[in-house]
């Protein structure tokens, strides 16, 4: 006999492949971090750099190339894209993917779309060079006024669309770092009446209730980033509704250098989806990376060493075929998700050319990424 088993895929998307004001006053006109990844060299013997995106370094600021996005997502069993989102000095930064290209896109009722608020300190590592310190561009960090402005910025432009994502009915918005937004309030307290004040206004909005979610994790990775002590215990605290993993390598460690191999990075993976099921008393939706190489993001003329974030290992391995093994696995996974719970994992990445994560077609494997996911997740008619 067989049972209806679809559950949703959402993959995070990276918007700085468009042109932003305030790139362009740090890099110069023009610059986007299609740069970076243009400029990409081998570092080791082996190393398979540079990547090259399949349909070219395309504008994601233009509805055609959100239209083209949308429908080579959908067609491969994507549910949801989740746009990293960003707000600093009072106002929006790489909006312009999803305000100007997705949101003008012809097709984009055929994918829903998110929001997680990447609330991390905005670096310069856009090449980063070995032995300088991590110059912060932007906070993190929001005052009371600018939580206020940046929520009700998203109630006006996101919220009301009928494409945006709703996870068990509410609206799905996820927090990259808790720890940044606790010390932004000071207190626990004081961080859970903002997050029931951003509930409240979606209510008077109009748009019933806020998913709030949490990526979690136990490794830094960004310099900056604070680690989550306690996790369960300050999601129950904050009254989160859920929480997930953005990217592997913050929960699984890369003890070797230069390389690491990707199956061995899955298995602990796929251990730890069972480990934070149990741990959380908020449901967990599992994360599949598709590979880790922040190479692109250093001068290239630096010897690689192990340095720490972007001079880090390298996961090797990561074939589409690795890839669907993967993803069988989390499939499988969510087959034993308690009743009631949302069937959902998320995908790192659609994008991100210049950490080595991203399923957006390239000149060496096409769609096959794409395709893997299709396999495994396009068809509904069983388990």
């Amino acid at each position: 006999m067989t049972t209806s088993f679809k559950p949703q895929v959402a993959v995070y998307y990276f918007p700085n492949y468009h042109l932003d004001p305030i790139n362009e006053r740090t890099h110069g006109k023009g610059w986007t971090e299609w740069e970076l990844v243009k400029r990409a060299t081998p570092r080791f013997p082996g190393h398979e750099q540079p990547k090259e995106p399949l349909w070219g370094y395309l504008d994601e600021s233009k509805p055609e190339t959100a239209e083209r996005q949308i429908a080579a997502a959908a067609d491969h069993g994507i549910d949801a894209f989740i746009y990293d989102w960003y707000w600093y000095d009072n106002q929006p930064f790489l909006h312009r993917a999803l305000e100007e290209g997705y949101l003008h896109a012809e097709n984009r009722e055929r994918l829903k779309f998110a929001l997680m608020w990447a609330n991390h300190d905005w670096l310069n590592i856009f090449p980063y060079k070995r032995g300088m310190n991590h110059t912060v561009l932007s906070s993190g960090l929001v005052s009371d006024e600018a939580f206020e402005a940046a929520t009700d910025y998203v109630i006006a432009n996101y919220f009301s669309q009928p494409s945006y994502w709703r996870v068990n009915g509410g609206l799905y918005f996820s927090f990259y770092e808790l720890m940044s937004l606790i010390q932004s309030f000071g207190t626990m307290d004081a961080t859970k009446r903002a997050l029931d004040r951003f509930r409240t206004k979606v209510r008077a909005a109009g748009l019933g209730e806020l998913h709030v979610n949490a990526v979690v994790w136990g490794i830094q990775n960004l310099p900056g980033e604070k680690k989550l002590e306690r996790p369960d215990e300050m999601a129950r605290a904050l009254g989160v509704d859920s929480v997930t993993s953005y990217v592997w390598i913050h929960n699984v460690p890369l003890e070797e250098f230069p390389t690491v191999d990707y199956a061995k990075v899955a298995k602990q993976a796929e251990q730890d989806w069972t480990k934070f099921k149990h741990e959380f008393s908020v449901p967990y939706f599992p994360n599949v990376s598709m590979g880790w190489d922040p190479s692109p993001r250093t001068v290239q003329s630096d010897i690689y060493d192990a340095l720490g974030y972007p001079f880090t290992p390298i996961i090797t391995g990561n074939t589409p075929e690795s890839f669907e093994e993967a993803m069988n696995a989390v499939k499988k996974f969510l087959a034993g998700s308690d009743e009631g719970v949302p069937q959902i994992v998320t995908v790192n990445s659609w994008n991100e050319w210049t950490e080595g994560s991203y399923i957006e077609p390239d000149t060496v494997h096409g769609t096959a990424y794409l395709e893997a996911i299709r396999r495994v997740f396009g068809d509904t008619s069983n388990v």
